[in-house]
C-alpha cells in the first residue's frame, strides 16, 4: 500500500473521531440534573415514614413456606426489618433461621425501592418470600 495513502487515510480516521467525541460531549453542558425526588434518593416511590408488616410465601422442593417481614422506614430509608417465620420442613427451619440472622445486614441503611434480595446466608427461597412482603409493604407506605 501507498505510504502517502496510508498517511491520508490515517489523518482522515483521527479527524472523524474528533468530530464524534466533540459530537458526543456537545449535549452534556445542556443536560438537566435528574429530578429530586423528596426522598433523598434518585428514582423511586416516596414512602410514609412508620413501621409496616406484610407476608410473603415461597416454594420449596416439598411445600410452600411463609414469612412475615415488618419494616421499619425513615424517608423512605429501611431503618430496622424483623422477619418471623413458621417453618414446615426441618430443613427450612434452617435456612429461615440463617436468612432472619443475617437480613439485617443486607438491608437496613438502605433505600427501599433499592432492595431486591436474592440470597442471604446461605438461603436463596426466603429471599422470594421477602421481596413479595416487600412489594406489599412498599404499598403500603407509598405517599
Amino acid at each position: 500500500m501507498n505510504p502517502q495513502r496510508v498517511a491520508r487515510t490515517g489523518t482522515a480516521l483521527a479527524g472523524i473521531a474528533g468530530a464524534l467525541l466533540l459530537v458526543g460531549c456537545s449535549g452534556a453542558a445542556d443536560a438537566e440534573p435528574p429530578a429530586d425526588t423528596g426522598n433523598g434518593s434518585s428514582g423511586g416511590g416516596s414512602y410514609k415514614d412508620g413501621t409496616y408488616t406484610a407476608d410473603g410465601s415461597y416454594q420449596t422442593p416439598e411445600t410452600i413456606e411463609k414469612i412475615s417481614v415488618t419494616v421499619t422506614l425513615e424517608d423512605s430509608v429501611v431503618t430496622d426489618v424483623e422477619v418471623t417465620g413458621d417453618p414446615q420442613a426441618p430443613e427450612t427451619e434452617n435456612f429461615q433461621g440463617q436468612f432472619i440472622d443475617g437480613i439485617a445486614d443486607e438491608v437496613v441503611g438502605k433505600n427501599i425501592d433499592e432492595l431486591d434480595v436474592h440470597r442471604v446466608a446461605g438461603s436463596s427461597l426466603t429471599s422470594g418470600g421477602f421481596n413479595q412482603a416487600l412489594e406489599k409493604i412498599k404499598e403500603q407506605a407509598a405517599e
